[in-house]
């Protein structure tokens, strides 16, 4: 526990205790320095969710700085399953296909989405489906 806690503190110039990640708009400079800021992110994945772009680069923002500073990462998952948001399937993935048929040239950022919400959902979260 000692060491999750000290990777917390590497977290430069925290400013926030939780940053609230859910459908918001495009990440600019300010949102993307409250994600920095945050010692925990909590991602709200809904069945719209995979539709945004802005969502997914929001994703991969919070898991990079995870990655990078220990940032803890907490999924809830609103209505879809966990499993439909590791592997993009059912309603979740019919949204995130809908996404893909736009920006099908991007398979670079298509990839990068897709493992972003593999990691996501292999986080230890909240299920709404389990939870009242």
């Amino acid at each position: 526990m000692a060491s999750s806690s000290s990777s917390i503190n590497m977290i430069p110039h925290t400013k926030y205790d939780v940053f609230l990640s859910f459908r918001e708009d495009e990440i600019s400079p300010s949102l993307s320095s409250a994600i920095e800021g945050s010692k925990i992110s909590i991602v709200i994945f809904s069945e719209g969710y995979a539709s945004s772009r802005w969502c997914l680069n929001e994703l991969v923002k919070i898991l990079e700085i995870k990655n990078k500073y220990g940032q803890i990462v907490v999924p809830v998952f609103y209505r879809v399953d966990p499993s439909d948001v590791r592997n993009q399937t059912g309603t979740f993935g019919d949204s995130f296909s809908e996404l893909e048929e736009r920006f099908k040239e991007k398979i670079d950022m298509l990839q990068t989405w897709r493992i972003a919400m593999r990691e996501a959902a292999n986080l230890s979260g909240f299920d709404s489906h389990s939870i009242r």
